[in-house]
């Protein structure tokens, strides 16, 4: 069993994965269904190619077919009444969720294993259950319990007697307390790993691996816990590179090219930490040539990145520029959020230094919106975790061996742990906090330039009133002067002048006339302004009502929500529910502060679009991908039903905004199980997008309200089918923008039908 367990080695730095090719698997898979077809009797050949079978559907992460065939063999199994045989089923099913990141199915498992193999006295295999239970908490991550699976798994091998299977947990557990910041501790665990597996010699992987793990305790020690093992911090730098070097040496005698690139990564921090450039960038170089031949692509384009990294801190953006692009191509390609993430932030500083501003400020936002997508997905995880410490059944008990840790030393360990991931736990908290406290105030602090800008707007108006005014007065003047000169004139040649002063007159008058019409022009023009203006006021003034109401609640619940978790009286139902409220409250808060942003935006002075060509099926692949989540909780399908190569001219940021606002609306106001399609027509000048729901659809006043061209609904909200609360000004932002563009927006509808919303562009040429 301690064999079968050896891949969760540092479980930290890796995670069992399945890499068998999906066409050998499916040939396979296609065998052994057609002998299962064929061999009709219950027995244990029978069993054993059922097992078969639900491994390659694991293979091929067909998820039904794979609970399918472990239900079928577990039937069989418990015919023959052999647990052993369950047992191992449940054990590979705990490998399956455990691989896919679902840890409630696997821990479940884990424990359906144990139970079997509990029941014929196997401790071999229930402590490798046990043991992979210690990665699952891990990575979850729950250092306390992981701490104490771990343990009760060496507890069970003291029993048997088996020296060899130390090694793998001690280097887990060392690994663990890396994480919990007690590098002295995780020391002494790795030396103890080190000693066994020395033992099968010197050239095996489990040696290169602790002294990796060594030298990565030398260089992240902080000062008091270098102090603990009795190393200077002037020494880590040189201590880490002795143990990186060693493990590289066993790497290469071994030919496992994945540790030695990821060697070479490490060995290439130090020295560039230690000044020595060249030494540092020989080995960054080697460790991508490594990276480039496995198949691991995440650890390539985290390589690129480092040597990135390097040459942007030397100021060689010319040579971190091509590196990042091609991470970032990788990231893309795998799905990997948090390598595009690390590529768009330092794209952006590349582009900052490279004094391209506009395309720095792009990659800067591509790299908030996936900084905060895994932010979300950490908090996920964090719910995850506490699920699964209310689900934990493992009781603290004795644990006694030879030379190892008292009952005392046991609880402190553990006390300890528990202390720290709380305040894991309170720094992100905090984190999250600080990151809504600086958005209010970047929202605070355009609001009040967008006053300013209004109110530089009206004084420039009146001004330009008064001007108007003392040129009339002046040519009014003019004209009495004129008229009192022909007056004079009139007098002294009566008799001689009668005719051209008739003429003259004439001219006056229409000269009289088309001033009085300019005049009347120009009035109009004054009273559309105010209009416009008395207009913005009355937005503003909702707008700030929105702010009031609507941001108090989220932020008073979430102070609340925070209380009630420092008391930590509360139930897991309460939890759940409050937490479910909380998120859906903020979701809906973020969803405002965005649109009242934009419409700031769009209300600056200066404010104009980026008129350029763009693929549409792609703009809308984005604002679906964003949107997918909140639809999946509805049960409600997107298809995106645009062919690649439809171009339009327009603004591309400003048409995502607006096809977000339309397909989050078409998702707010369909019910469960609804379905939402996107197209495009098109003539030979305008490309025409719809976005068509089934939702409840809009009254004809609605319409008719939508469709008039001074549409102006701002605040106003309707509640969505799950009491979904709106921000208020989605629709007029929508406008505003669609006419930036010189673009259009239609509606048809057909109430507890659905809606088409129809975006009007001007097509590529």
């Amino acid at each position: 069993m301690n064999k079968v367990c050896r891949f969760l080695l540092l479980v930290l730095l890796t995670v069992p994965t399945l890499n068998v090719a999906a066409q050998t698997a499916q040939l396979k898979l296609d065998s052994l269904l057609a002998v299962d077809k064929s061999y009709r009797k219950e027995d244990s050949t029978k069993f054993v190619i059922k097992k078969n079978i639900f491994i390659q559907y694991g293979r091929l992460k067909n998820d039904q077919k794979l609970e399918e065939a472990a239900t079928k063999a577990l039937t069989l199994a418990k015919q023959l009444n052999k647990p052993a045989l369950e047992g191992g089923i449940y054990y590979r099913l705990g490998l399956y969720y455990h691989g896919s990141n679902r840890y409630l199915k696997a821990e479940s498992n884990y424990f359906k294993s144990i139970e079997k193999y509990t029941l014929i006295n196997d401790l071999d295999w229930v402590a490798g259950n046990y043991q992979n239970l210690g990665a699952l908490y891990t990575i979850i991550p729950d250092y306390a319990k992981a701490l104490e699976a771990n343990q009760k798994a060496i507890s069970i091998y003291q029993k048997l007697d088996d020296e060899s299977s130390f090694a793998d947990i001690y280097t887990n557990i060392g690994v663990l307390y890396q994480y919990l910041g007690q590098y002295s501790k995780s020391l002494t665990y790795l030396n103890r790993s080190l000693k066994e597996y020395l033992k099968e010699g010197e050239n095996n992987r489990g040696v290169g691996v602790v002294y990796e793990a060594i030298g990565t305790v030398y260089i992240s020690a902080s000062d008091e816990e270098l102090k603990k093992m009795g190393v200077n911090s002037d020494q880590k730098n040189d201590l880490s590179l002795i143990n990186f070097n060693k493990a590289l040496l066993v790497a290469k005698a071994i030919d496992d090219k994945r540790l030695s690139a990821g060697l070479y990564g490490k060995i290439g921090l130090i020295y560039e930490k230690k000044g020595e450039d060249d030494k540092a960038l020989e080995s960054y170089k080697k460790s991508i040539e490594l990276n480039s031949l496995e198949s691991s692509s995440k650890n390539y384009a985290y390589s690129l990145i480092a040597l990135a990294k390097f040459y942007y801190y030397r100021n060689d953006f010319n040579k971190s520029k091509p590196l990042l692009i091609k991470a970032l191509q990788i990231g893309e390609k795998g799905n990997q959020a948090d390598v595009q993430r690390d590529a768009y932030e330092y794209l952006s500083l590349n582009e900052e230094r490279l004094t391209n501003y506009n395309a720095s400020l792009t990659n800067y936002k591509k790299y908030i919106l996936l900084r905060d997508q895994i932010f979300d997905q950490e908090k996920e995880k964090e719910i995850t975790r506490k699920r699964l410490q209310l689900d934990f059944s493992i009781k603290e008990k004795d644990y006694q061996y030879q030379q190892r840790l008292t009952n005392s030393e046991l609880k402190t360990q553990l006390l300890i742990a528990k202390q720290q991931q709380q305040e894991l736990i309170l720094r992100q908290q905090q984190l999250a906090l600080s990151d809504k406290e600086k958005s209010l105030q970047r929202l605070t602090f355009l609001k009040k330039q967008a006053d300013l800008e209004n109110e530089k707007q009206y004084q420039t108006n009146l001004l330009k009133q008064q001007e108007l005014s003392a040129k009339l007065d002046k040519e009014l003047k003019d004209k009495k002067i004129i008229l009192q000169q022909i007056e004079i004139k009139f007098n002294q040649k009566l008799s001689t002048f009668l005719g051209f002063l008739a003429l003259i007159l004439f001219g006056i008058a229409i000269f009289v006339y088309y001033i009085k019409r300019k005049t009347a022009q120009l009035n109009k023009v004054v009273s559309e302004q105010k209009t416009e203006l008395e207009k913005l006021g009355k937005v503003k003034d909702r707008i700030f009502s929105v702010v009031g109401h609507d941001m108090r609640s989220p932020v008073n619940s979430l102070i609340s929500f925070i209380q009630l978790l420092e008391d930590g009286n509360m139930e897991q139902q309460k939890l759940n529910k409050y937490a479910g409220h909380l998120k859906n409250t903020l979701t809906y808060t973020s969803a405002m502060m965005e649109n009242l942003l934009n419409w700031a935006s769009s209300q600056m002075q200066g404010f104009k679009p980026v008129i350029e060509n763009f693929d549409i099926q792609l703009c809308v692949d984005e604002v679906v991908n964003a949107l997918k989540e909140i639809a999946q909780q509805k049960n409600i399908r997107i298809e995106n039903n645009i062919e690649p190569g439809k171009l339009c001219l327009a603004d591309m940021n400003m048409t995502k905004l607006v096809l977000r606002n339309l397909i989050g609306n078409a998702i707010k106001f369909t019910r469960e199980m609804g379905v939402i399609k996107i197209s495009v027509t098109e003539n030979t000048d305008q490309m025409f997008i719809a976005v068509s729901d089934t939702g409840v659809g809009l009254s004809p006043i609605q319409i008719e309200k939508f469709n008039l061209l001074g549409f102006d609904e701002s605040g106003k909200t309707t509640l969505g089918t799950n009491k979904e609360k709106g921000t208020g000004i989605g629709l007029m932002l929508c406008r505003t923008f669609t006419a930036l563009m010189k673009g259009s927006l239609q509606v048809q509808s057909q109430e507890n039908v659905g809606s088409v919303f129809t975006l009007i562009l001007p097509k590529a040429a």
